[in-house]
Formats: C-alpha cells, structure tokens, sequence
C-alpha cells in the first residue's frame, strides 16, 4: 500500500466521513462493552452440535455473530433469538438438528465463520456452498480445506468461494497442518472433532500458532460441554469420538473491545472504568492490564470491574503481541501519542486478518504526520507530531477504533466507514461519545 493505492484517493475516500471527538478533558467513565465474539461464536458451534437444546445468555449481537446464526440455521439448527438490549447482547435459545444441505453461507469477514463452520459443515448432507465479503477471498482458507480433504471430506477449491459436500458423516482421525498463520485453524477442528467418527487427532507443525490463548478457550469451552480434550504432547490436540453435552452459559463480556475505551484513559489521563470484568478468563484481552500498565496507566481489579488511570505521560515500549494480536491496533495508536519509540513484535500473522493490518496501521498513522514502519514481524513507532486527516479503515473494525483513540489527541481526524465496527462493536459512535459526555445527535447513531 503506496500513496498511489491509498484508500484515501480511492472509492473509500468518498464514503461518509465520521469526526473523531477530540478530548478536551480527562475522561471518567464506566463502560458496559458487550459480549465476547470469541466466545459466542464458538458457544454457537458447540450448541449446534450438543445432544439437546442450549440457552447461550448475553450473547453479542453484532454481524459477526449474525453471521454465525444465519449460518447455522441455514444448515438446519434451530435458534430462537431475543431482543437486543441496551449493552448490545442478546439470549439465544440454540436447538440442534440433522444438519443438511443444500445451502449458501455468508461468511462475511468473519474469521470466526470462515474457519468454524467449514468442519462443522462436513457433518450435514448435501452441497454446502461458502462465499463472503470482496476481502474474505484473500484471507488464508487452505489449511482448514486441506486438512477437511485428508479427512476424507470432499471440498472444492482453495479459498473463498469453496464448496463442501458430505454425506453426514466424517471418519475422523490424525490429520497435520501448519496452523502458524491463525489459531483459528486448530479451534476450528477441535470445535467439531467430537463428533467425527474416530475424534480428531490434530498436530501442528511449522513456527508458532499465533493468539494461543484463543485456543485454550476452546479447550476450556470443550470441557464445559462435557468433552476433554489431550494435550499431553505438544502441538498435538487429540478429541476422541463423544457426545457433545447441551449446558446453558452466559456470555463474558468482550476484553479486547474495552481496549479503545480503555486506551482513552491514557490519552486523555483520565478514569475508565469496564464492569463485570472477569477474575479469572482466557480471553487474549485480559492482557490489557499489564499491557496499560506498562504504558505507564494505574490498573486494579476489584469488585466494580477493571478500572485504569492515567496521570503522566503515555510511555513507549517494547512488547511481544503474538499471543495478543488483536491488541495490536489500540496499542499502535497509543504508541503513537506516546513519549519514547516502542517496537511491536510478533504479529506477522496480522498481514492475514480483515486487511493486512500491519501496513495499514503503518500506512494511516504515517498520513497523519506520524512515524510508524513495517518490521519482518510487526512495527516501529516513534512518536512525531501528528495532524487531522483522513484515516481509512480498509472495512477493518479495529482500524476504526484505532482512529478513534488518536482523534481524542489530533484533532480533525475524519475515520471512513466507521460502521464497520458494527463486526463486532454495535453502536461503537455512540458509545464513544456518551463516554466523552459528548451530546449525542441524530448524525453521531
């Protein structure tokens, strides 16, 4: 991504511009975010699969999650879906049956989808046919399809759009893949191992899996549902053929979408307070709070949730976010505002996600006067002045709230479509301002 490709001379630049509110006090806040994507995507997976029906409570309505529900109906399961309330969440009421083909499932830019739902299909009877958003396509599908073929699975074509046929049934059995590029390839098979006839026995090789605690959430999800799973040799995880029991859950809230709301305590060296944070939690998120407090920012946890303070200045600092990626945008944005150079690690896998978020980031901060470049593995900040501008979001919801964050320092800054924060962020302007104590117009919804 050059000057001459850049979004902000493109069909983008002339989509509806948002002001990013400039922060002309400390904030002090408390910020109900809604629930975990992570975790209600698979809850969806797991309550289609399980031996009866499945309550999943204060599940996150947003597309992603949309679109996981209208996959799966469209393969035959029965949900029942609640009105949403006011922190974004709604109840679903999840009751399995035969899944069968012939369908056509939107996947969106949902990851999540995209790598879930394709082991989940080889279960049904018919053509199941996978198609998703213009970026979708080049997001990297062939290690789920490959590994689905070498079990047996009939699959046509690389990446999206693909095809799966099955006839209800999957063998099952050892299957090996490179999973380095996303953990999401390994949650996805484990997600349905259960149910193939012979388990799954899943091995990786190649460097390490990036977002690793995604993947003890499945475990950790798994074993709720009654199934364990084996991890006593590394890089293996082996599910033997078993029933995947029905349990009702509630849904945390989402760790890594309190980031941006989060990151404005320390720009504006105010109080952010996110209730109901979790004590104990695998969610990749929760390392905000040491993450922050490396920054510099004042972080406890008590009975009200998570609260983070700021006084002094935004520290820079060197920091390895492979476990962490998607982290990576709220964390670059402060890098930029902060006193010192910070050098991110680890996050190559990030090339693959929505956009190719290394770039982007570098790309954006560097157009509004800042000093952010590409590593093998991440980014190297130093903190300049930086003006307004255009800042493209690449219909990437964590650009958008990254955006957001700088524009509480820079003023003028104008973020394109930052309804794409609807993926797994719903309301994310109003909430924003109602942070800001900013009153809120018909424009700002």
């Amino acid at each position: 991504m050059n000057a001459a490709n850049s979004p902000h001379s493109g069909p983008a630049a002339a989509a509806k511009l948002w002001p990013a509110p400039t922060a002309h006090a400390p904030v002090s806040a408390a910020i109900w975010v809604p629930g975990s994507k992570s975790a209600t995507n698979r809850a969806l997976i797991l309550a289609a699969l399980a031996d009866g029906p499945s309550k999943i409570i204060d599940a996150l309505d947003a597309r992603d999650t949309r679109l996981m529900i209208n996959a799966l109906v469209a393969l035959g399961t029965e949900i029942e879906i609640g009105a949403s309330n006011q922190s974004g969440n709604f109840n679903l009421v999840v009751t399995p049956r035969p899944l069968r083909g012939p369908a056509a499932i939107d996947v969106g830019l949902a990851g999540t989808v995209m790598r879930f739902v394709p082991p989940l299909a080889a279960l049904a009877t018919g053509e199941i046919n996978f198609d998703g958003d213009p970026g979708a396509r080049s997001r990297p599908m062939s290690t789920t399809l490959g590994a689905l073929r070498s079990l047996g699975v009939v699959v046509t074509g690389e990446q999206l759009p693909f095809a799966i046929n099955s006839t209800g049934t999957v063998a099952g059995g050892v299957v090996t893949i490179d999973a380095s590029t996303s953990s999401q390839f390994v949650s996805g098979l484990l997600l349905s191992g259960a149910r193939y006839q012979e388990g799954i026995t899943i091995k990786h090789v190649g460097a390490p899996i990036p977002s690793a605690p995604h993947i003890e959430m499945t475990i950790q999800m798994l074993a709720e549902h009654g199934v364990g799973v084996d991890t006593s040799e590394a890089n293996t995880w082996r599910v033997a053929h078993q029933t995947i029991k029905a349990v009702d859950r509630r849904i945390e809230p989402d760790l890594s979408n309190a980031a941006p709301f989060l990151a404005a305590a320390l720009v504006t060296k105010g109080t952010v307070t996110i209730p109901d944070w979790p004590a104990r939690t695998c969610q990749p998120g929760d390392a905000l709070r040491w993450l922050l407090e490396r920054m510099g920012a004042q972080v406890s946890l008590d009975e009200t949730g998570l609260t983070v303070s700021m006084t002094g200045d935004i520290s820079g600092f060197d920091a390895d976010l492979g476990a962490v990626g998607e982290l990576t945008s709220t964390i670059a944005a402060l890098a930029a505002l902060a006193h010192g150079q910070s050098h991110l690690t680890g996050i190559a896998h990030l090339r693959g996600h929505e956009t190719d978020r290394l770039k982007a980031l570098a790309h954006e901060i560097t157009h509004l006067g800042g000093d952010a470049v590409e590593t093998a593995d991440g980014l190297h900040i130093r903190p300049t002045f930086m003006h307004g501008g255009r800042w493209a979001t690449y219909a990437d919801h964590r650009m958008a709230t990254a955006g957001a964050v700088i524009g509480l320092h820079v003023r003028n800054v104008e973020i394109e479509d930052i309804t794409t924060t609807d993926k797994t962020l719903p309301d994310f302007p109003r909430r924003w301002s109602q942070m800001l104590g900013l009153e809120i117009t018909a424009g700002d919804a």
